[in-house]
């Protein structure tokens, strides 16, 4: 599993032009799901995020979590994580996870998220989705799991 997190002063998805996520202050989490990938992954990845320190703590060092800060997360599947470009100019996704069990965990991910972490927002699985944020930092970090 694969999982850009994006520290966000809010962010919102659309579908059809229909507001489907939205969150504050927290992260914007865009995860691909492997071909080898499995509940433990999604588990695991999801006790990190939840742990992982990047707000600022009233002294202004990277000493927070999403939940120490109340903040929300907004998760977004992205297959194109998975993207191999070595080879060519058109990108490969034969290691992203086949459709059917990829979104059995991305909606896995989002349930462990939401025993986690009190406010989760999700996008909606292999949909044309409209990702609208404002980065907080920029701060940036790719996971992996």
């Amino acid at each position: 599993m694969k999982a850009v997190l994006q520290r966000v002063t809010h962010a919102s998805v659309k579908v059809d032009g229909e507001t489907k996520g939205n969150i504050g202050q927290g992260l914007l989490i865009f995860l691909g799901v492997g071909q080898e990938d499995c509940e433990e992954n999604a588990e695991r990845l999801a006790q990190k995020i939840s742990r992982l320190r990047i707000f600022s703590d009233e002294n202004d060092k990277i000493n927070l979590s999403v939940n120490d800060v109340n903040g929300a997360v907004l998760v977004i599947s992205q297959f194109t994580l998975y993207a191999d470009c070595r080879k060519g100019n058109r990108p490969n996704f034969m290691n992203a996870g086949k459709p059917d069990e990829a979104e059995r965990l991305y909606e896995y991910f989002v349930q462990q998220c939401k025993k986690l972490i009190p406010v989760v927002e999700k996008g909606v699985f292999g949909a044309d989705m409209k990702v609208e944020l404002l980065n907080d930092g920029p701060f940036t970090i790719l996971l992996e799991d």
